[in-house]
């Protein structure tokens, strides 16, 4: 697979090296307060740089000024998860792909007015232009705040993403406080319930930015009309944008009142499976574009991203030590991986595309385990 040819700016951290060495596994304590079968953090990490590296090399992948296309399934993952695996392994610098993830997202936010939309406008598809910028403006500023909250410190280049964000939010009309969003009709992340999560993601990336962020004066204006849209169109909300709620909810206030957060945590806790893991298929209303039936299993994308939240929120601690028991029985410890699920067509797990939820799997299983600590 041909390496991508991203550009490289001075500000990120300079070493490029790959650091193996330091802890494999971790143990994960139940209520009981016994341990459970550790996980390979050694072979996760391993899963996650080789599955951004194909990506960053994958031809449908690239975009003009020798960039790529940041996706919600495998680089959004890599973003949340791949930094926190670095103090369990004792890696000191971002690992290789890390660092081309993120140079390719300065690069994009550095030119953002010289480069081109991830998808142009056709007569297919209309209005690709304004949901590929709403998309990639809030994922930019999201990522960039997860790397500055390491830091202790909001960067200029952060403070831009921002800027281009708030520029293509939506100030009037029934979707005011959102983005355009990317719909493919292909869930959880291009559908048409997905411009609730991005508005959910835009008050995470908010809520994660460092030096007070959130309490600027020249953004509360955007904030209000976030908040209102976030309010306004929860009830419709399938339960996995909502969990996505619950999380940014734990870094931004005032996007839950005391009986919405209540009454979802209770939810989300009635999905978890006996296993201790919850299954994507409970976390919306989908059908596959070509007929075959739903996995109904848990899965590492409905199991992390629930746990995570629930951590986050402080809340449910018997049910997240279960979700996170199951994380650490069922990685592939040869691949690293864990197991999901397409919710749009049967795919082959073993294929390029078919690992994409896997992507985001792994992604997800490893930042909550990484979060328990």
């Amino acid at each position: 697979m041909r390496a991508a040819r991203l550009f490289v700016l001075a500000i990120v951290v300079p070493s490029l090296a790959i650091l193996w060495n330091g802890a494999s596994d971790d143990a994960i304590e139940n209520a009981a307060g016994t341990t459970n079968p550790t996980w390979n953090q050694t072979a996760a990490a391993h899963y996650l740089d080789y599955r951004q590296t194909w990506w960053q090399g994958w031809d449908v992948s690239q975009r003009d000024h020798q960039t790529v296309c940041v996706s919600c399934h495998t680089v959004l993952p890599y973003a949340f998860s791949r930094s926190s695996l670095r103090g369990s392994l004792g890696e000191q610098t971002p690992s290789a792909p890390e660092h081309v993830m993120l140079n390719n997202v300065l690069r994009r936010v550095t030119l953002w007015n010289q480069v081109g939309p991830y998808y142009a406008n056709n007569p297919k598809g209309p209005t690709k232009t304004p949901e590929s910028r709403g998309t990639e403006a809030v994922l930019n500023a999201l990522i960039l705040s997860i790397y500055d909250a390491q830091n202790h410190h909001l960067a200029d280049i952060t403070r831009s993403a921002f800027d281009n964000a708030w520029a293509l939010q939506i100030k009037s009309g029934e979707h005011a406080g959102a983005w355009d969003w990317l719909n493919f009709h292909l869930s959880p992340w291009e559908s048409n319930e997905s411009q609730y999560y991005g508005a959910a993601l835009a008050a995470l990336a908010v809520g994660t930015a460092p030096d007070d962020y959130r309490d600027d004066a020249r953004i509360q204006e955007n904030l209000r009309l976030l908040r209102g849209y976030l309010c306004r169109e929860y009830a419709s909300q399938p339960l996995i944008d909502k969990v996505y709620l619950l999380w940014a909810s734990a870094k931004l206030p005032g996007l839950l009142d005391k009986n919405q957060r209540s009454a979802l945590v209770a939810t989300i806790l009635s999905k978890q499976q006996p296993d201790g893991g919850w299954s994507l298929t409970d976390l919306g209303t989908w059908q596959r574009i070509d007929k075959t039936p739903l996995e109904t299993q848990s899965d590492g994308y409905a199991t992390g991203l629930a746990v995570l939240a629930l951590e986050q929120a402080g809340l449910a601690r018997p049910a997240t030590l279960r979700g996170l028991t199951w994380l650490a029985q069922n990685q592939n410890r040869d691949e690293g991986k864990w197991p999901a699920w397409s919710v749009n067509l049967k795919r082959d797990p073993k294929s390029d595309i078919g690992r994409f939820m896997s992507d985001a799997a792994t992604g997800f299983a490893v930042a909550a385990l990484e979060n328990s600590h």
